[in-house]
């Protein structure tokens, strides 16, 4: 076989591989999304715009989900000292299911000063998926515990989702992995199947060219 030939082998393999590893990554989107929230404050009704960031994190079965804020949405008319606001919230997921996962955050790591708006801490919290599927989350209510007193704010303008991503429930990559154990493959469904040829073709062509490249160096060895 000649040198062009072997090197069209090779990269057809390397496409296949790279082909297996696209059908392999989750799909994910995440988007900076501005919320207005309607603030219930113990001095009146405030209201704020913040604009929301989402991130998921695949920890164990679940996903650790972290809530950002870019600009505080309340303020207090005394100064509050350091740790004397307490953030919580609630994030709304959609898509395959419909549920609400808490999310929460450390105290004010530093005075705020009075009439300035507040900034609100990362909110943590974890997703454990029931189903599989594309799921979209979606900031929902967030409520500010300061001094014994509590500020609700709800998102007025229907934010869309700031992340979508396809998750897989608990149980369900060992449901596919597990397989008998006579020695046959278990059975996968569609993407799966093209994610086994994919890495089949590539693993053919590979042995292919080296099986050439080793009978090509046993062909010149004998010759000389």
């Amino acid at each position: 076989m000649s040198d062009r030939k072997r090197s069209t082998a090779l990269a057809l393999a390397s496409a296949l591989a790279g082909s297996a590893v696209l059908l392999a990554a989750p799909a994910a989107h995440a988007a900076v999304v501005d919320v207005a929230y309607d603030c219930k404050t113990p001095i009146g009704d405030k209201s704020a715009v913040s604009p929301i960031d989402i991130k998921a994190v695949k920890e164990g079965d679940g996903y650790k989900l972290t809530m950002s804020f870019q600009k505080g949405v309340s303020s207090s008319p005394i100064e509050l000292g350091k740790g004397a606001m307490s953030p919580s919230a609630v994030i709304l997921v959609g898509g395959a299911e419909k549920v609400s996962v808490p999310v929460s955050g450390p105290p004010n790591p530093e005075a705020a000063p009075a009439n300035t708006p507040i900034k609100i801490t990362d909110l943590s919290g974890t997703y454990t998926p029931k189903k599989s599927g594309k799921v979209t989350f979606t900031a929902g209510v967030l409520t500010i515990k300061a001094m014994g007193t509590t500020t609700t704010c709800t998102p007025g303008n229907s934010p869309g989702p700031s992340l979508e991503l396809d998750v897989t429930a608990a149980g369900g990559a060992a449901a596919q992995s597990g397989g008998d154990t006579d020695g046959t493959l278990p059975q996968t469904g569609p993407t799966d199947s093209a994610l086994a040829l994919g890495t089949l073709g590539g693993t053919v062509l590979l042995s292919g060219a080296a099986g050439v490249l080793w009978l090509t160096r046993r062909g010149q060895r004998a010759r000389s």
